[in-house]
């Protein structure tokens, strides 16, 4: 029997609600492709395009329920205490607001977990502090995959699977390596890796120059705000070009995020692609 696609997610299938209700032509479309099936409405040229934006979870935080969602996917230690009934249900009650918390990209998947009410037993994942400091310092604070700066103490082979603890087993990277790494073998995470050479020296290069001009925008900030104090005036000929320099200088920085960003996008995109295509050659069975 054809696996059978549906016009909603997992999530919004705990939360109860009838595939059957939704139009989703894109999913439509790649059940037809993929001769899958196709649990939805279907699809008639009629959609209201202002419906079709009309989402539980606002576009400023879709991106950070993505990434905890993934994190989730990708973590063996979570996936093996967790269902993922119990885990869609916390993820309601945050996007419902019954939780006063919603996931956040800057913080450690195992704090997330923590924040959201979810718990999982991470100590087959522990490293004490003196080894993470001894890491840490040998390799520089520089992540060890792509060259920035990293202070994620990584298990070389992942510990869900491995259950090592070993010094020899970590190594140092950076937050975005961690998470791309994620449980990938060791060998093919480093295979692809090596096939981003230029890559990853171009990251280096946005990441040190983004952090030299953010420090010389704060600091033109500061010299402004010092300038305004003394002249004891808002508006005058000198702050106005100082303004219009600092704009200019925010400016750059923003262009050069939105590059720096997508290169990082595009770089987890073959990483991920990479993976996925490994797992498809040691999977003999065909629908």
């Amino acid at each position: 029997m054809n696996p059978k696609l549906t016009s909603i997610c997992d999530i919004c299938l705990t939360r109860n609600l009838d595939a059957e209700d939704y139009e989703n032509l894109v999913i439509e479309n790649i059940s037809q492709v993929m001769l899958y099936g196709f649990v939805g409405k279907k699809n008639t040229g009629n959609a209201n395009p202002e419906a079709l934006n009309q989402y539980l979870v606002g576009s400023d935080h879709r991106r950070q329920y993505e990434s905890f969602i993934q994190d989730y996917d990708g973590n063996e230690v979570a996936l093996q205490q967790l269902p993922r009934f119990k885990f869609n249900q916390a993820i309601i009650k945050s996007e419902d607001k019954e939780i006063d918390y919603i996931p956040n990209s800057n913080v450690d998947f195992a704090v997330n977990m923590k924040n959201m009410g979810i718990e999982v037993d991470f100590s087959l994942n522990e490293v004490d502090f003196v080894d993470r400091e001894r890491i840490r310092h040998k390799y520089n604070y520089r992540c060890q995959y792509c060259g920035r700066r990293g202070t994620s103490v990584d298990h070389k082979d992942p510990v869900s699977l491995s259950h090592d603890n070993s010094f020899d087993n970590l190594i140092l990277s950076c937050s975005e390596c961690n998470r791309i790494k994620s449980n990938m073998p060791y060998k093919l995470f480093i295979k692809l890796n090596n096939q981003l050479s230029v890559v990853n020296k171009k990251l280096v290069k946005y990441e040190d120059t983004l952090a030299n001009l953010k420090e010389e925008f704060q600091q033109a900030k500061r010299d402004l705000a010092g300038q305004v104090h003394l002249k004891g005036i808002v508006n005058d000929p000198e702050l106005n070009a100082m303004r219009k320099q600092n704009k200019k200088l925010q400016d750059a920085i923003d262009s050069l995020q939105s590059d720096y960003d997508a290169l990082r996008k595009l770089r987890k995109t073959y990483f991920e692609t990479g993976w996925k295509l490994a797992q498809e050659k040691e999977n003999s069975e065909i629908i």
